[in-house]
Order: C-alpha cells, then sequence, then structure tokens
C-alpha cells in the first residue's frame, strides 16, 4: 500500500462521518469536489486518486489494503475507454463494495451511467437495458456483478452532466459545433444535470434517512434539446441532416429520484445548466 503524498484533506464539524470519494480527479469528481469546497456540516471528506496531489490520499482502490475507514463511500472511479479495457469498470465497482463490506460502510453511491439503456425516451429503472457501446455493457456489467451486495449499494444512473459531458465538455473558443437535424426538424435531445445540483443530490442521497433503491436514474426531470445548450453558451453551432446512425433521444424517467430529494425548479432550462458550470468546469 502507498502512504499518501501528504495528509489527505479533512474538513471537519461536530458529530462528523467520514466520506471516502473515490476518483476525486476524474472530470466529475472534480466538479464535485469543487462545489464542495465547504463540505456540509457533519461530514468529513477524504478524497482519493491514484495519483499524488494537494489533499489527495494517494491510494489504488484495487489494493485490498484500505487506508480508512468511511461511512459512506462514494464510487465514481471508472475509466470510458472500449473494449476489454472497460472491463476495469467491473473491476472497481466490485472492489468498492468489497471495501465498504470489511470497513462497515452503510452506504455506496456506486456511479453507472444512463449508458447502460441505449437510446430511448423516458427510460425509468425498470426498461429493459439495451447498451450499445462497451462502455455501457461495462457498466451493466458492474450493477450486475454487485447485486444483492451486503452492504447497502446504489447504482446512480447518470445522465449528461453539464460541462463534463461531450457537447459542452469539448467546446473551445471558434470551435463550430454540428448538430445532427432529425426528420421532426429538432435536434437531439438528452437527459442532463448540472454539477453543482449532481453535488447537492449526492449529498442528500448520502444522508437520506431510509434505505436507496438498487439502482436510480439521475438527472432532472425534463429533456433538454442540445441546440438550447448551445444557443444558452452561445456557442457556434450548424445543422446536419441526421444520418441513419443518430439517435435523437437518449432521456430518463427520473421520478424515482425526485420523490427521495429536491430537484431544483428550472434547473433544466439551458441558462441555468450553462451557468452550473461557472467556477467548476475545466478550462478551455
Amino acid at each position: 500500500m502507498r502512504a499518501p503524498s501528504r495528509p489527505p484533506r479533512v474538513i471537519m464539524s461536530a458529530n462528523t462521518e467520514t466520506w471516502l470519494f473515490l476518483g476525486a480527479t476524474g472530470r466529475i469528481g472534480r466538479m464535485v469536489l469543487r462545489h464542495w469546497s465547504a463540505v456540509p456540516p457533519g461530514a468529513r471528506l477524504v478524497p482519493q486518486s491514484r495519483a499524488a496531489g494537494e489533499g489527495l490520499l494517494q491510494w489504488d482502490p484495487l489494493d485490498p489494503a484500505v487506508p480508512v475507514q468511511a461511512e459512506v463511500i462514494f464510487a465514481f472511479a471508472g475509466v470510458t475507454r472500449s473494449g476489454e479495457g472497460a472491463r476495469l469498470n467491473v473491476d472497481l465497482g466490485e472492489a468498492a463494495v468489497a471495501m465498504a463490506r470489511h470497513c462497515g460502510v452503510r452506504r455506496v453511491l456506486l456511479a453507472s451511467s444512463s449508458a447502460v439503456y441505449g437510446p430511448g425516451a423516458q427510460m425509468s429503472e425498470e426498461t429493459p437495458c439495451k447498451p450499445v457501446n462497451d462502455y455501457g455493457a461495462a457498466k451493466l456489467a458492474m450493477e450486475r456483478a454487485v447485486a444483492g451486495a451486503e452492504v447497502e449499494t446504489c447504482c446512480l444512473r447518470i445522465g449528461n452532466v453539464a460541462w463534463a459531458d461531450a457537447l459542452l465538455g469539448r467546446m473551445g473558443e471558434g470551435n463550430a459545433v454540428t448538430l445532427d437535424r432529425f426528420d421532426d426538424g429538432e435536434g437531439p435531445r438528452r437527459s442532463y444535470i448540472g454539477p453543482r445540483t449532481l453535488a447537492d443530490v449526492l449529498v442528500a442521497l448520502a444522508r437520506h434517512p431510509d434505505p436507496l433503491p438498487p439502482v436510480l436514474n439521475v438527472a432532472l426531470q425534463r429533456p433538454v434539446a442540445m441546440s438550447g445548450l448551445l444557443e444558452a453558451a452561445r456557442q457556434p453551432w450548424r445543422w446536419r441532416p441526421a444520418p441513419a446512425t443518430a439517435v435523437q433521444d437518449v432521456t430518463l424517467d427520473c421520478a424515482r429520484l425526485a420523490a427521495l430529494v429536491d430537484l431544483p425548479e428550472g434547473a433544466a432550462e439551458p441558462a441555468a445548466l450553462i451557468a452550473e458550470g461557472e467556477g467548476l468546469k475545466e478550462p478551455a
């Protein structure tokens, strides 16, 4: 086991419990932790990374020698690669649950993805999963590998996170974007959540008094038109006829999430999603 390069950042308050965040230097992890620069009262945050960094616990989550005790694990370590490499997502998910069982963790919030479904509109947690890429297949295999774990584990099927997604996250000054226009004259629609809202949802789920469901869609209730996001971001873009392989809808039914946590009114408006990236998104 490698020792941390320096003591991990610890944010304390009265009656604290420890939250271990695996994958703190991933794109979504960095956004969440920036929003948690002042962690809510009652939390002691330990952010983990395999690489050395100020305030980080340097440790490989596949290492069975666990260096810290925690009450809640946010398991966001993962890879987006294709092919056999995507299998690492299964290994990391299983390792997080094994760690939780060994340490007496009360809850694991395990980052999955809406990619487990494949294309479709308003897909609920009961919708049959038909992933169309290696990443989605690996996340689904991860969910199945941890199903029935002895420790409470909730797999979060996260939709697009604004500014960490393939659209906004790759924008740069002067870069034009092309959107597919479908036969109805409209473009792609996706389920989104802003990074600040996601961070707040994670806190609410970590502290929810009742057991969480084994899988949970995580996004805002109303789908978002990608054209609306680009207009709100004042990003140059243009249409192209949608090819036969293009997918117009990948949207989620998040009624189950809305019954557990308060989702802010208006957060799905394109301008609100763009604004949530202020101070949290990666430099262009």
